[in-house]
């Protein structure tokens, strides 16, 4: 009712907040390695019969499950029964639109993957509804095979995303403005088939973010890094402190716009001299006297270099000098532990480290460098698709409130 006191309505609603963080807190504990409810007890600092309880809802949304025997804690009487991830709960299910693929994968609560599908597509100057069609039936597929419940979707694509999950620009796509939560929530309805995919919370977000973020999670554990990806363009993603770095309004992370030669090429986003007119895939082709040629740029020149071929080495090198003048200046400005190489460079990575490690080597000059501060990642061009789904189940295990309160689906 209008007028009562603030207080009125203040204390179910603290209670229900405090229960779900609770519930947020008790799985996260359990994420991180099964453990007996004592255990949970002792490593959240709520009572037994809290955790309990909260275990209880857990159980009941699927999110965990019981496992056995908790391992021995030394301490007289029976062990607990540990508590872990559900494998067969809610999943994640992630989505990518590259220039020239589509890309799906379902990851469980555990984060292992449970399908994953790409299919070779030139994406370049489609329209959105096409494509986006086109990647629902993927879905699909990837959630049929996975047999398990998507808790939420995540697309990758390769530029500056705004509020609202608009696209707001994807040069090497010729997308400007582009409504892709919307767009892709109408498509999975209209071929949804009833598997309920159209009634998912859809996030849209870069894909070398996502990269980035796959990277500290699935990757070696690091906190501090400039994460460099390319497929056709050049992206960046910067994770300081364990935390992606965004930006003021998001768009943090453009490195294939940043000059290294000023008097350069023209660029498609209009500027002269950017990195992704030496390093982008489209420029390596040139360099090495492929342009035109279809199929996977990095594996094309990656080829050619292993061969032998000269131009394909030169342009790889030429790629390496304009990558690392561009890293050089991100490190001096933002102090990074490493630099880290994925997406489209890992295949061609032997050829572009040494021409990298000679500019960062001259121009870091804030504080010492060495080489095994440039690494290339284990994850490949597989990182911003499983960043994408792993995201959604981070997201459950940050707050599973909305899959355990009573009554969820």
């Amino acid at each position: 009712m209008r007028g009562e006191p603030e207080g009125l309505g203040a204390g179910p609603a603290s209670q229900q907040g405090m229960r779900r963080a609770n519930l947020a807190l008790v799985l996260g504990v359990i994420a991180r390695a099964p453990r007996s409810r004592a255990e949970v007890a002792n490593g959240t600092g709520l009572t037994r019969a809290a955790v309990s309880s909260l275990a209880e809802q857990l159980l009941a949304a699927g999110l965990v499950v019981e496992e056995g025997p908790a391992a021995p804690s030394g301490k007289v009487g029976r062990p607990g029964t540990a508590l872990g991830l559900n494998p067969y709960g809610p999943g994640g299910l992630g989505a990518e639109i590259g220039v020239r693929h589509l890309g799906a994968c379902v990851v469980d609560l555990r984060g292992q993957v449970r399908a994953r599908r790409r299919v070779e597509r030139s994406n370049e100057g489609r329209e959105p509804e096409a494509v986006l069609a086109d990647l629902v039936v993927l879905l699909r597929a990837a959630v049929a095979e996975a047999g398990l419940a998507p808790a939420g979707l995540t697309l990758a694509v390769p530029g500056l995303v705004g509020a609202g999950g608009v696209l707001q620009r994807a040069a090497n796509l010729g997308w400007a403005d582009v409504p892709l939560a919307s767009g892709l929530r109408a498509a999975l309805r209209a071929g949804d088939g009833g598997a309920g995919l159209a009634a998912l919370p859809i996030r849209i977000e870069n894909e070398a973010n996502l990269g980035g973020l796959a990277e500290r999670w699935l990757g070696e554990g690091r906190e501090d890094f400039l994460y460099i990806s390319a497929e056709a363009g050049v992206g960046a993603a910067i994770v300081l402190g364990g935390r992606l770095l965004r930006g003021a309004r998001g768009y943090a992370g453009e490195l294939g716009h940043v000059p290294v030669h000023p008097d350069g090429p023209h660029c498609a986003c209009g500027a002269r001299g950017c990195l992704e007119q030496y390093a982008g895939g489209a420029a390596v082709l040139r360099a090495a006297h492929l342009a035109g040629a279809r199929g996977d740029w990095a594996a094309l020149v990656a080829d050619r270099a292993a061969a032998g071929d000269p131009a394909a080495r030169e342009a790889l090198a030429g790629a390496g000098r304009a990558l690392g003048i561009a890293a050089a200046g991100a490190v001096n400005l933002l102090d990074p532990a490493e630099v880290v190489l994925g997406g489209g460079y890992t295949r061609p990575a032997p050829w572009l480290l040494p021409a990298m490690r000679a500019e960062l080597a001259a121009r870091v000059t804030v504080r010492p460098w060495s080489d095994d501060r440039l690494t290339v990642s284990r994850l490949g061009r597989r990182g911003p698709l499983l960043g994408a789904a792993v995201a959604v189940v981070r997201g459950i295990i940050a707050d599973p409130g909305p899959l355990a309160a009573p009554g969820a689906p």
